[in-house]
């Protein structure tokens, strides 16, 4: 079974595709009549979701100043509230990260993949009964990509040169061709809104599977089903509550009790602990995750690159992720691309812990003194501990790190982004060119390294329109050289995404685009009494 018949399958068995339409989409991937009739059979038989209850998720990630605006939208609970209230152009396979049709039912490049044309879907209703146009896609994506936006996709924006309505169909005219183009707008902040969200974009309007019903900022925001909803496999609980619990002792405890069914970022070390309860399920997914510690590569004293070197050297990778991450992950090279990425860059040097040369940067880097570096419990999980960890190998290269704990409320609109040596984490994008082009290129709003390397901006956009896979491919690996070794980013593990449930909570789907089910959660799973 290749991944477009898998996808179809999981579309039957939930609901979402009727056999007639399975059955033409299958052949036309080219499976056989007997077999497309004997796969729908398989999967019609299979356990269909229940309907109803009440869905409550306990998450890290949330804060007083969080915005429902989906521009705006930062860490995991405003990540997930948008894809519960919200729905994108394009989404992504969760088992390959490949597009699949949202809001746009299908699309087409020119030869030169510089001009895009998306067959926007018919008959789909806002929450507020107005139907969906065309109009509104183009008003959306004219808003994340102003030049005055403070859209967190801008970045993998720029290239665009026009959005256009040509009588229903969606032209999108870049400067250049990119190939990924349909990835991009999986881009969750790219949720489509009335008027694009122009008029209010704190409304909180979508075509989602639910309607926002009530939102207070760092505290609890609920939903109820949209019985309107265009499509038929999500949305199988009532009513979605997500509480923002920053506290990891005080989640696990939420879950032990059965006051939520749902939690996000499990500690590795509290694993053992919190599978011993019968009524719990862990659920663990491989992605492209990771946790780092940036430096802005225009601020003293990490402006300068010998500094830098120095503290990606006197760091223990190993130690990492054993002791923080209990084994859930792998040891990371200092770029933010793994296996799990389409055109993954082979054969780059695996850089180690190595206390002697990292004591030869920082002697050539002139600085005296200690190096200040802000963490928090919220930053990723561990954070705190990995932070120590990274104190304490570092002194055996002479290096003092001076470390200071910050609140979580706050962290994300008054540290990251903001002080030049912090602790943080990515999730994943679809593409390579996704995620350098929102934190890397130069003009990137989230470029939280202030990394901005004139030779990376032309190999990343030069590869976006290579359609030769063997060129693009050393492209990528050139990029990741330049960001490895002259770049901010320390980043020492990708991590899995580790999150545990109730047992009565099903429907899981382990999404290698972006930890909870890429956002998912809400929307994909069931309660069974």
């Amino acid at each position: 079974m290749n991944d477009i018949t898998k996808y179809l399958a999981g579309r039957v068995t939930t609901g979402g595709m009727n056999r007639r339409e399975f059955m033409g989409r299958a052949m036309a991937a080219g499976v056989t009549l007997a077999a497309a009739s004997q796969l729908y059979a398989t999967s019609a038989s299979a356990q269909a979701p229940k309907k109803g209850g009440n869905l409550k998720l306990g998450l890290e990630g949330g804060a007083a100043t969080d915005s429902i605006d989906p521009a705006k939208a930062t860490s995991q609970v405003m990540f997930t509230a948008v894809r519960t209230w919200g729905d994108t152009l394009v989404e992504t396979h969760p088992e390959t990260r490949a597009p699949v049709p949202s809001l746009a039912e299908s699309w087409s490049p020119s030869p030169d993949a510089k001009t895009w044309t998306f067959k926007i879907r018919k008959g789909v209703q806002f929450h507020d009964g107005k139907e969906m146009t065309t109009d509104d896609v183009v008003a959306t994506l004219k808003r994340h990509s102003d030049s005055k936006t403070e859209s967190g996709a801008a970045g993998v924006l720029k290239s665009i040169k026009s959005i256009e309505n040509k009588s229903g169909d969606l032209v999108v005219t870049l400067d250049s061709g990119n190939a990924d183009l349909p990835a991009i707008f999986t881009d969750y902040h790219l949720v489509i809104q009335p008027n694009g969200g122009v008029d209010a974009p704190n409304a909180g309007i979508g075509t989602g599977a639910y309607k926002v019903k009530s939102f207070e900022p760092g505290v609890r925001m609920t939903f109820e089903k949209n019985t309107s909803d265009w499509r038929s496999d999500r949305g199988y609980v009532e009513t979605v509550e997500i509480i923002t619990m920053n506290d990891a002792t005080a989640r696990i405890a939420a879950l032990s009790s059965g006051q939520v069914q749902f939690i996000n970022r499990v500690d590795p070390k509290t694993v053992p602990l919190l599978t011993r309860a019968p009524t719990v399920q862990l659920l663990t997914t491989s992605g492209g995750g990771h946790y780092v510690f940036i430096m802005h590569c225009d601020k003293a004293p990490f402006d300068n690159n010998d500094l830098r070197m120095a503290l990606k050297l006197s760091i223990d990778r190993e130690e990492m992720v054993k002791r923080i991450l209990g084994g859930y992950g792998k040891v990371g090279n200092d770029f933010p691309i793994n296996d799990t990425y389409a055109l993954f860059p082979e054969g780059i040097e695996q850089r180690s812990y190595d206390p002697d040369k990292a004591k030869f940067h920082f002697k050539k880097s002139g600085h005296s003194g200690s190096v200040l570096l802000r963490t928090s419990e919220v930053a990723f999980p561990g954070a705190v501990d990995a932070s120590v960890l990274f104190q304490q190998s570092a002194k055996k290269a002479g290096i003092d790190i001076e470390i200071k704990r910050e609140p979580g409320d706050g962290y994300w609109s008054n540290v990251w982004n903001v002080q030049p040596f912090s602790a943080s984490y990515w999730g994943s994008r679809a593409t390579q060119d996704q995620f350098y082009s929102g934190a890397y290129l130069s003009s990137a709003d989230w470029n939280d390294t202030r990394f901005k390397n004139e030779k990376f901006d032309k190999l990343l956009i030069t590869a976006r329109g290579e359609l030769d896979e063997a060129k693009r491919r050393e492209m990528y690996r050139d990029m990741a050289v330049l960001v490895r070794d002259e770049g901010g980013t320390i980043l020492p593990m990708f991590n899995d995404f580790v999150n545990a449930a109730s047992k009565k909570l099903q429907g899981y789907v382990k999404d290698i685009g972006n930890d909870m089910s890429n956002g998912y959660v809400a929307t994909r799973v069931w309660l069974d009494a």
